[in-house]
């Protein structure tokens, strides 16, 4: 097997990712860092929205670097977003963004397509609406590794998305309207592809490789987290690598192929994953240019370089996009941008800058309007709510104990820590029970969601995070029975939208919907006291969560694992079924 590398020019991998920021504003006196949180700002933030245009937001898991923050300047992002390592932002952090960027001319967020991204950044979405911000979303999923038109979690944001930043931010740095800048994107975001190809693993700081290769394999397909790519083959000349790429991406016979035709003018971006020599990366850029020119395709611009990387994985990824007169003109547009291939000179810079100044590093956040009320909800009584405290405390405290039972669980099609996030998540609501006895039940699911979305990132922090937010809504008004599974409700739908998931796709939303069909369908009934119909809504959710160990998974992660190796039920709808049982447990002594 191929030597795995361990070695890290860092300080410690708790601290990597601001490190890493700060290093990012250290060379670049054009950034500026949010006070408190992990996000980097054009450094004339404020005049650029005092000017009327639209800003632009990105960003995800860092690792990925020059990606996102590379990409802050003129004519491309007004922010960027980092998260920890291979791990969305927490939603807190992406409202912090979004509040520093509100204007009246909107902000447009650029979406790069993993469910973690989805749910964190729509998390933060919404709640910055709800303040009152005018934001878009154009979300990129231009992955053309698929071959299925079956369901999967979509087709991944890769490295084309970059592309998107420039056009977008040009747009916007002309004056363009948020829905005219909307539009183009869009349009562009149909014209382009990309697929990448990976000669070893990544290595993860503090955690290692991500997967093993052979000392003579490579995949074709791959994501830039390691997820499983199209297949698996021998390593094989540059020449050959180059055409079953594009012949891959270009195979009107897959789900997610891009047309490329004689005649057709392009750009292309080859993007080094992060641990490909110069002279390798020289060599596949040549050999990808020559089959296209040789198909008849007219090269107008070609981007090389590190764009998007999956720290020191070795491989590349390519990216095409067709050209046309307002495309092209964005991509030509001077930037600020150091990660976009164009050096900037100490003439571009704001005067006054001064890589010594170290000031460079804050501005402080926008914080939420104090003075708008915010509604109590509807309370109960005494004696009830201490039955939701402690219904609550005894869903944490199962959660708690089942901790390495999910992350066995989760083995078979995630990354082993369902179970700790869980855990992580329990801890802090635990540490609100307290204060549970001067709240409603709207106020406690506010502040549950609070604290989920201020300290837990990644997918299942988000879907709690979510499923908190949602389940709070419909308690404002009322906490009668009928409010009750309402706010179920509400939960089911907010995680099918932010979530991409369906009942039936092997995820928690199939226990969660078991029991929301039973529970509507007793009380509507009628003839039976509430209590008993929750008990048979948490039987139903209990079955449904053993009958996922034979569903195929169509969302999440274990969506690109091979159904052959997903033999036990799913960790996040196991889950579900521990909580639920937790609650009716404690209800019913």
């Amino acid at each position: 097997m191929a030597t795995q590398a361990y070695k890290h020019l860092i300080n410690d991998p708790e601290t990597c990712v601001d490190d890493m920021l700060d290093g990012v504003l250290a060379m670049h006196p054009n950034l500026k860092r949010l006070k408190g949180y992990r996000v980097i700002l054009r450094e004339d933030i404020e005049e650029y929205k005092a000017s009327g245009k639209v800003t632009l937001l990105c960003g995800g898991g860092s690792g990925h670097e020059p990606f996102a923050a590379g990409y802050v300047g003129k004519n491309m992002l007004s922010a960027a977003v980092a998260g920890a390592v291979f791990a969305s932002p927490p939603p807190n952090v992406v409202l912090a963004a979004l509040r520093a960027l509100a204007c009246p001319a909107g902000t447009l967020l650029i979406l790069i397509n993993y469910t973690g991204d989805r749910l964190n950044f729509g998390i933060g979405v919404e709640r910055a609406r709800a303040e009152g911000c005018k934001i878009d979303v154009v979300t990129v999923a231009e992955d053309c590794a698929l071959t299925s038109t079956d369901k999967t979690a979509g087709r991944r944001g890769l490295s084309g998305a970059v592309f998107i930043h420039k056009i977008a931010g040009t747009l916007a740095e002309e004056g363009k309207s948020l829905e005219e800048i909307v539009k183009i994107t869009l349009e562009a975001t149909q014209n382009m592809g990309t697929i990448g190809v990976g000669l070893s693993p990544c290595c993860v700081p503090g955690s290692g490789s991500t997967f093993t290769l052979g000392d003579d394999e490579m995949e074709l397909g791959l994501g830039i987290h390691g997820e499983v790519g199209v297949t698996r083959m021998k390593l094989t000349p540059a020449v050959n690598v180059a055409a079953t790429m594009i012949n891959h991406m270009t195979n009107p016979r897959t789900s997610s192929h891009i047309k490329i035709a004689a005649g057709d003018k392009v750009a292309i971006i080859l993007n080094n994953l992060g641990g490909t020599s110069t002279l390798e990366f020289c060599v596949m850029a040549k050999e990808v240019i020559a089959f296209l020119e040789n198909k008849g395709v007219t090269l107008e611009r070609v981007y090389g370089g590190h764009f998007m990387t999956s720290l020191d994985m070795a491989g590349v990824a390519l990216s095409i996009l067709h050209l046309d007169g307002t495309r092209r003109r964005c991509l030509d547009a001077e930037t600020t941008a150091f990660g976009w291939p164009k050096t900037v000179s100490s003439e571009s810079l704001l005067p006054g800058m001064k890589r010594s100044n170290r000031d460079y590093a804050e501005i402080t956040p926008k914080e939420q309007d104090t003075r708008v009320a915010q509604p109590a909800g509807a309370d109960i009584s005494e004696e009830m709510k201490t039955s939701v405290v402690k219904a609550v405390r005894s869903a944490c405290e199962a959660i708690i104990a089942s901790e390495s039972v999910l992350n066995d669980l989760d083995r078979e099609g995630g990354d082993n820590d369902c179970g700790t996030t869980m855990k992580g998540i329990a801890i802090g609501i635990l540490s609100l029970c307290d204060s549970f006895s001067q709240m409603t039940p709207y106020a406690m699911f506010v502040a549950m969601a609070t604290s989920i979305q201020n300290t837990s990132g990644g997918a299942s922090g988000a879907l709690y995070g979510l499923l908190c937010t949602a389940a709070a809504t419909p308690l404002q008004r009322s906490t009668d029975i009928d409010a009750w599974v309402d706010a179920l409700g509400s939960v089911i739908t907010a995680l099918s939208k932010y979530g991409g998931a369906e009942p039936g796709d092997r995820t928690m939303l199939d226990p969660l919907y078991a029991a929301y069909k039973v529970l509507v369908s007793e009380l509507k009934e009628g003839g039976v006291t509430s209590l008993d119909a929750f008990g048979k809504a948490v039987r139903a959710a209990e079955e449904s969560a053993e009958a996922t160990a034979k569903m195929e998974a169509k969302a999440g992660r274990a969506s690109y694992v091979s159904q052959d190796k997903l033999t036990k039920p799913d960790p996040g709808a196991t889950a579900v079924a521990i909580w639920m049982t937790a609650i009716y447990d404690i209800l019913i002594q």
